[in-house]
Parts: C-alpha cells; sequence; structure tokens
C-alpha cells in the first residue's frame, strides 16, 4: 500500500499551514534529534539507506504504509504525526479533563477562526508565564491595593505640606510628590502590554523568513525593477511576470521546462498585480 503526500489537506500553502513540518522535515528532524546517520537508521529499522534517504528528500512521491509504521514506533510518535494528521508528538493520548480547558475554548480551538499553531507559540514561549501572572495580578486586583496604599501616603504627605508650607505648583519638592502618585490601572496595564510586546516580536522575528511573512521589500517596486530588467522592444511582456514570480518564489526561471513555464503563465494572468506588467510612468 502507498501513501500519497498529496492525499492530506495539510500541504495546501497557507500561511498557518506553511508553520507545519511536512512528512520529509518530520522524519529528518527526527533523525537528527537523535544523532543518526542514514546508515545507522538503516541499521536499526532494516529499511534501506536509499529508502530512507528518499523519503526525506523534497521531491519523494510516496512511503509505504509498512515505513510509516516502522518509523513510528522507532522514534516513539504516531503514524499521524509522521503524516502530519496530528501536531501532537509526545502525547498522542492527553485527556481534555487534564488540560482543564472550558467548553469554550475547545470549540474556538476546533473552529478554525485562530491560528492554533501561533496560539502554541504564544503559550511555550518562555515569557508566556510572566505574562499570565502580570495578568492575574491586573484581573485579581492585586497590585492595585499595594499602589492604592503607596498613593494614600504620598497624597497625606502633599496635603501636609501644601497646608503648611503652600507651595506653588512649580515647587520642585511638590512636583516630586505629585509624579509619585501612580494610576494603578494604567501602571499595571503599561506592565502587561510590555509582557505582550516582547514576546510578539519574539514570535515575529522568529517567523520572518516564513514563505507567507510579508517581505521587507516593496513587491511592487520589486516587480518594476524586475520588469526594466527584461524589457526590450522585441520582448514578451509575460516575460516579466514570470521573472517578477519566480524571484518571489526563489525559482530559477532558466531550469523551469516549458511545460512549467506554460502553467506559470497561466497562473500568472490571474493576478491583478501582473494584468498589466507594463509600468504606466508619466501617463495620465
Amino acid at each position: 500500500m502507498k501513501i500519497k503526500i498529496t492525499q492530506f489537506p495539510f500541504i495546501e500553502q497557507t500561511r498557518r499551514e506553511s508553520m507545519e513540518l511536512s512528512i520529509q522535515e518530520r522524519l529528518k528532524d527526527l533523525r537528527v534529534e537523535r544523532g543518526l546517520t542514514l546508515e545507522q537508521l538503516e541499521e536499526q529499522v532494516n529499511l534501506s539507506k536509499s529508502a530512507l534517504g528518499s523519503y526525506e528528500a523534497k521531491d519523494f512521491k510516496d512511503i509505504s504504509h509498512y515505513a510509516i509504521i516502522k518509523l513510528a514506533k522507532f522514534y516513539g510518535v504516531t503514524a499521524d504525526y509522521l503524516l502530519g494528521l496530528s501536531q501532537t508528538r509526545n502525547h498522542p493520548n492527553a485527556d481534555l479533563a487534564d488540560l482543564r480547558l472550558s467548553d469554550d475554548m475547545i470549540e474556538l480551538l476546533k473552529s478554525g477562526l485562530i491560528d492554533n499553531s501561533l496560539l502554541c507559540e504564544l503559550a511555550v514561549h518562555p515569557d508566556f508565564p510572566r505574562l499570565m501572572a502580570d495578568l492575574e495580578i491586573y484581573v485579581n486586583g492585586i497590585a492595585g491595593k499595594q499602589v492604592q496604599s503607596a498613593n494614600a501616603i504620598v497624597d497625606t504627605m502633599s496635603a501636609t505640606i501644601m497646608k503648611q508650607y503652600n507651595p506653588g505648583l512649580s515647587d520642585p519638592q511638590l512636583r516630586q510628590l505629585i509624579a509619585a502618585h501612580i494610576d494603578d490601572d494604567s501602571f499595571c496595564r503599561y506592565v502587561i502590554q510590555q509582557d505582550i510586546n516582547k514576546i510578539a516580536l519574539d514570535l515575529r522575528e522568529a517567523h520572518k523568513d516564513d514563505f507567507f511573512s510579508v517581505p521587507g521589500d516593496n513587491p511592487l517596486e520589486d516587480f518594476l525593477q524586475t520588469a526594466e530588467e527584461t524589457a526590450s522592444p522585441d520582448s514578451d511582456p509575460e516575460q516579466a511576470a514570470l521573472a517578477f514570480i519566480c524571484k518571489r518564489l526563489k525559482l530559477n526561471l532558466k531550469k523551469l521546462s516549458e511545460e512549467e513555464k506554460k502553467w506559470l503563465k497561466k497562473i500568472a494572468q490571474k493576478s491583478d498585480l501582473l494584468k498589466n506588467p507594463n509600468p504606466q510612468r508619466g501617463r495620465k
């Protein structure tokens, strides 16, 4: 029995799914984590080195049912994990009751309305426990009571000074006391915001090179530059579109077959950006 990769929806190119690993990547990662070469793995699982290497190759088409089961048992993961049907590797039979999730949370995770993979990355970030602790402090009003007590002391001192010395509002000592008065709500929300900022920046940095992340350069400027580079009096304007697409996808246009170029051209014709590849500078 042969299992086709194209049978599984997880290989569809969306931003969420691009964060998931392919069968090839999972197999290679599991082998590398154990510090095994293909030769050493061959001895362990009794599968040929050439077959094991082909399973990790980007262009491989299928893998036998027997090999999936054999490798899953050896690596201690489920077949579903290797096939990309599950993201759970170490806890395949986790009980929902142990997770203490509410019904609403379970429904949200199943709904597809949010990026579950990104949510997982957020939760396992090393600073996430700090964020949760600060959020709990704010929600429970623990810090607010302490800040209010400190503010009461400052207010008492300010009132005493005003009564005894009646200083102007620009008096340095009085200004220090006024500045020492803390808005407990704003302070707590500021602390939480700083926690979130740090985590968000780290996640963005981790995914800056993802295919579906917004590139640092300007796609339109990139297109115009490529169009100018490929433009000539007798050139096909669609050639600029092909060059642009290949540049964005990091493909070598010269290495594509005529059939591949044909299909790429058909796809390019559906793009709003590429419907008119000629620059319109100076036209009104």
